[in-house]
């Protein structure tokens, strides 16, 4: 269980950045994607991915440093002999600066890149939305200040999409990562409900990033919309039928 737990944690982290890195490639090279990002370039993207997170959990393994932690209340890196203290403090800094690190670092670049062409591509937007509504004199003004809102609302998005991406990366990883440094190399003794919240946050982020790559798309809220509004107009439907049925045969025997 601790082999595992060690695993998914690294393998969730490093494959956030292989998929920032795949989005980096489609946005700035859009044109030749396809022959920068092949079926083997995915296969060995995706293959170190696995292999850099296998890594820590083999060693540890090997080492004995694989148990259940009290702190955390889960089955974890661990260690009990003093003599090992600083031998694990070392492994377990170099574990997450390996994944926690290397996977945030990844994450600002590609999708810094990924703001800089999206704010580009919003700018020559801008310039011919002006110049049209320049040209069209006769416009109504309510489509006008439509087009200026949408034009508003189209710079907003990307900002909002990649800092909920690296936000809820943050949010999720960031506070075990540190609580594990701190029991390390601090003296101060951690209350056990935040060891154990912070373990629930480091688990919730596989269970998030459905909702959080899938309600950020546009597409994606639409079809939720339309699959709610169905059910919603067939339970009214069902309902006002019932209450219908219901309603008739309360009259039908006053009319009689």
């Amino acid at each position: 269980a601790a082999f595992l737990d060690t695993f998914l944690a690294a393998n969730s982290m490093l494959s956030m950045a292989a998929l920032s890195i795949d989005r980096w490639v489609a946005v700035v090279f859009p044109l030749s994607y396809r022959a920068k990002m092949r079926l083997r370039d995915a296969a060995l993207m995706v293959a170190y991915t696995w292999l850099h997170a296998l890594t820590f959990p083999a060693a540890a393994l090997a080492l004995s440093w694989l148990g259940f932690h009290q702190l955390y209340a889960s089955c974890t890196l661990c260690s009990r002999r003093p003599d090992e203290r600083l031998r694990f403090a070392v492994f377990t800094g170099a574990f997450h600066a390996l994944s926690f690190l290397l996977s945030f670092v990844v994450l600002c670049c590609t999708y810094l890149k990924v703001l800089k062409v999206a704010r580009f591509h919003c700018k020559r937007i801008d310039v011919i939305t002006m110049q049209t509504l320049v040209l069209l004199v006769d416009l109504h003004p309510s489509v006008r200040e439509r087009c200026l809102e949408e034009q508003k609302r189209r710079r907003q998005r990307a900002t909002k999409k990649i800092s909920t991406f690296i936000g809820t990366f943050l949010v999720c990883f960031a506070p075990y990562v540190i609580t594990r440094l701190v029991e390390l190399f601090s003296t101060v003794p951690i209350g056990s409900h935040w060891g154990v919240l912070s373990k629930c946050l480091a688990y919730s982020k596989a269970a998030s990033d459905p909702f959080v790559y899938s309600l950020l798309r546009h597409q994606y809220r639409k079809s939720c919309k339309e699959i709610l509004n169905r059910l919603l107009h067939r339970r009214s439907i069902h309902s006002s039928g019932l209450t219908g049925d219901s309603h008739s045969q309360n009259i039908l025997p006053v009319s009689e």
